[in-house]
């Protein structure tokens, strides 16, 4: 890696290469820097994409005990150097460290995931065909390959993690990947590259190119990059989708995740408990998750009850410095972010919401705020906070708790708590979602499970398998004349 006093060298087809200008990274949470990174030209980029279009057969070819070593060898250094890399995405992103920890954990969980699917995929699957007349004597042999160098475009909210959702599954079928890692938060992705520097993976199987935004459009346009997969935004994603409908495009976009309580989670211990469950995910990672807790609709039988366990436990996560052991809530990843959080809740209000707790701004940072009350119409109920903000409603029952989860034009995840396993499988057949996580919080993802959402909330899915079927397409082969 580059000095502490230099940029950051980004990685071209496996080696480390720098450019004419820098990125200066800044911590959200007090301004300092954070590093500087190199910038790559466009040449540099042409040669990125030009070196893996043109290894791509190879690296198909390449033996899979190869890569999931390479994969292994990832997820041994990960966890080697979990607390450095911890800081690192703490002073880059303002996730407070505990945070940052179980992000580093759940990206050497992928890798490894990624390196035991690397042994076991791909493999003949055998179809007989004389079950019909013609097809005596003949067996189809079905395989997968991949589809070609994959784009992989990743927020700033998971730097590290959502990285290696793109990266892992990439290299555990064989197929070279580019990675665009998020302008504001790149030291994450280059570290990755860092790592996979190490293994003897083909020149050009892999590149780690932090380009500024508006460059990104000539790269989802390039020909020699047949599969592209993105996190982030929805107007951006669905974009993309729209400027190349004929590229496989996986996008992973925004939620407004909703915890439903029902009526049978009634006990004093079952309302404290989804209290602190809500409390806790409506504000880690300052709020900014697609599937943290944006909404509470609670059964009008408990909902009395709730709303103070929650409005308590709100109150008790601890806000301030992201590097402090203590801290639950870091600040937003800009102050811009911050203000536009702090608008919305002020237009609410203003519409006639209730504040319960919270609603000031320091900052970049955003107190943990619950609002009761909240209009439709408005931002906060419509759209992705993308911040530390609770909405709580009342329903009347099942139907209408379901009924308000899906008057959204999201659909990622949602929980629901309820002992009722009848209930648990209505919710799963009515609600308008990716996942229904029962006696939980919508924000529970296991990196092996398949992750994505319906409506607005984007196309395809991710999960260490899911996303390298996405990157692959099946092939048949038809042997002649043999004897079955």
């Amino acid at each position: 890696m580059t000095t502490a006093t230099s940029p950051h060298a980004f990685w071209l087809a496996g080696r480390e290469a720098t450019g004419d200008e820098t990125l200066t990274v800044t911590s959200p949470w007090d301004g300092r820097t954070v590093g500087t990174v190199a910038v790559p030209t466009e040449d540099q980029v042409e040669q990125a994409v030009a070196a893996a279009a043109s290894v791509a057969a190879e690296f198909a070819a390449t033996p899979a005990h190869v890569r999931a070593a390479a994969l292994d060898h990832v997820t041994r250094r990960l966890t080697e150097r979990t607390e450095e890399i911890a800081r690192l995405i703490s002073a880059e992103n303002g996730k407070p460290v505990k945070w940052a920890r179980g992000e580093v954990g759940r990206c050497v969980s992928v890798f490894r995931w990624a390196a035991e699917e690397a042994r076991r995929f791909n493999g003949g699957t055998a179809q007989r065909l004389d079950s019909d007349a013609g097809g005596t004597g003949r067996l189809a042999l079905t395989r997968r390959f991949p589809r070609g160098p994959v784009l992989g475009i990743a927020p700033f909210n998971f730097p590290l993690n959502l990285c290696a959702h793109k990266v892992a599954p990439a290299i555990a079928v064989g197929t070279p990947i580019i990675l665009k890692p998020a302008p504001a938060t790149p030291l994450s992705g280059l570290l990755i590259g860092e790592l996979l520097a190490e293994t003897g993976l083909p020149a050009g199987s892999w590149s780690v190119l932090p380009v500024p935004n508006d460059r990104m459009p000539s790269l989802v346009a390039d020909e020699r990059l047949p599969v592209i997969s993105f996190t982030g935004s929805g107007p951006v994603g669905w974009s993309i989708l729209d400027s190349v409908p004929r590229k496989r495009v996986t996008l992973e976009l925004g939620g407004n995740g909703a915890a439903v309580v029902l009526a049978d989670w009634s006990s004093d211990e079952d309302l404290d408990f989804a209290a602190r469950r809500i409390a806790a995910f409506s504000n880690y990672q300052g709020g900014q998750s697609c599937i943290s807790v944006q909404r509470v609709v609670a059964d009008a039988s408990v909902y009395d009850r709730l709303v103070p366990r929650v409005i308590e436990a709100v109150e008790a996560q601890v806000t301030g410095d992201p590097s402090d052991e203590a801290t639950d809530v870091g600040p937003l990843i800009s102050e811009d972010a911050a203000r536009r959080v702090e608008s919305w809740v002020e237009e609410a209000v203003a519409a006639g919401a209730k504040l319960l707790t919270g609603g000031k701004r320091d900052g970049a940072a955003y107190a943990p705020t619950v609002l009761a009350d909240v209009p439709a119409d408005v931002r906060i109920s419509c759209e992705e906070v993308f911040g530390p903000v609770l909405t709580l409603a009342s329903a009347e029952d099942e139907e209408a708790a379901f009924a308000a989860v899906n008057d959204s034009k999201y659909g990622l995840q949602a929980g629901v708590f309820t002992h009722d396993v009848q209930a648990a499988f209505r919710a799963h057949r009515a609600l308008e979602v990716g996942g229904v996580i029962i006696g939980d919080v919508p924000s529970y993802r296991a990196d092996q499970m398949p992750y994505g959402g319906t409506k607005e909330s984007g196309t395809g899915r991710e999960g260490v398998r899911f996303a390298m079927e996405d990157y692959t397409y099946e092939r048949v082969m038809v042997l002649t004349g043999l004897e079955l």
